[in-house]
């Protein structure tokens, strides 16, 4: 195990627990990534996404918490597994919010494309945004810039430009990271025209935000446009342990929608958030790589043994933990 640490190495007392949670959170992402990663490249997206929903509730339940669902698989009339409001856990822990992606970028993994990954994140009851299974309109970049730089409200020209000049450079020198959807046709145009590039990616808006935190290893500073809310959130938890800004908005187009979101504690539809207000607290970030990607590497399937590389982020300590790990237990049995 290979970690970066920006706190002591001290475990302070009452936090032992939340110390051996940090840790445990990487076996559920791990065994989530194994379990879909065998259905790589088999185009199989329902399957994958089925096998990693299983192996990360059969690893939840095993943690020492009461754990509550706000981000899953959707409303439980449409999951029958990990929805929102689930309970997880064996009910002798802490109470904490749950926000799960069991597979981001079912399509990648299918097609055995870069950049899948299962993750979630854990935080303190009642700090997670219990956001509806809907679209959020969504800006995020890196750390080190002043507060308010860029801002949702802003034209895409305004953005670019503003944040070109808080890196010092032109704006031709900015790349900006994209959703490719019809939807985003007028935004990638806005963004083109200030001279900035555009990265267009097909999936993984989680690690399309994280991304903007490391522009020298990926050459994205800003993520711009409509993804899914869920993952929304699960950024902003990530965004929140490493540093960055962050805003979202939920889409409630219609009275349905808006109802939903009446019904999870949402009481202004039009809200703009914060990374603060979508993850508050202590918060802790597990992803693992499925297929080999920018942010991680895929499970690497040997004779004897099974390779991961699992990423953990904290926001209490600002730490940030890269494990690789070796498994040979699970080598030993195939996991449908």
């Amino acid at each position: 195990m290979s970690a970066q640490n920006n706190a002591a190495i001290t475990v302070e007392p009452g936090k032992v627990i939340e110390r051996i949670l940090t840790l445990e959170l990487v076996r559920v992402t791990e065994r989530a990534a194994v379990a879909s990663a065998r259905l790589r490249g088999k185009g199989n997206e329902k399957a994958a996404d089925q096998a990693a929903v299983d192996a990360m509730r059969r690893e939840l339940n095993r943690l020492p918490i009461d754990g509550t669902v706000v981000i899953g698989e959707g409303e439980r009339d449409e999951a029958p597994m990990l929805f929102i409001g689930e309970r997880v856990g064996n009910r002798q822990g802490p109470k904490v919010d749950i926000a799960v992606d069991p597979l981001e970028g079912t399509t990648l993994c299918a097609k055995d494309m870069p950049g899948s990954i299962a993750v979630m994140a854990m935080a303190e009851a009642g700090t997670l945004l219990a956001a509806p299974d809907v679209y959020m309109n969504k800006i995020a970049i890196g750390p080190g810039y002043p507060i308010g730089v860029v801002d949702l409200d802003a034209s895409p020209e305004e953005n670019i430009h503003n944040l070109a000049k808080a890196k010092g450079v032109k704006p031709s020198e900015i790349t900006a990271l994209i959703l490719d959807r019809p939807r985003h046709t007028e935004l990638i145009a806005a963004v083109r025209k200030t001279g900035a590039g555009v990265r267009l990616i097909t999936d993984g808006d989680i690690a399309g935000v994280i991304f903007t935190t490391m522009p020298e290893k990926t050459g994205i500073d800003i993520y711009l446009g409509i993804g899914a809310a869920p993952e929304g959130v699960l950024a902003a938890g990530a965004l929140r342990c490493i540093g960055g800004q962050m805003q979202g908005r939920l889409i409630l187009d219609t009275e349905e929608k808006r109802a939903r979101a009446a019904g999870m504690g949402v009481t202004d539809p039009n809200k703009k958030y914060d990374m603060t207000e979508m993850a508050r607290g202590d918060v802790i970030v597990a992803a693992t790589g499925v297929t080999d990607g920018a942010l991680l590497k895929g499970v690497r399937f040997g004779k004897d043994m099974i390779e991961t590389e699992t990423v953990v982020y904290r926001s209490a300590t600002g730490t940030v933990r890269r494990i690789q790990a070796e498994h040979r237990e699970l080598a030993k049995f195939h996991l449908d």
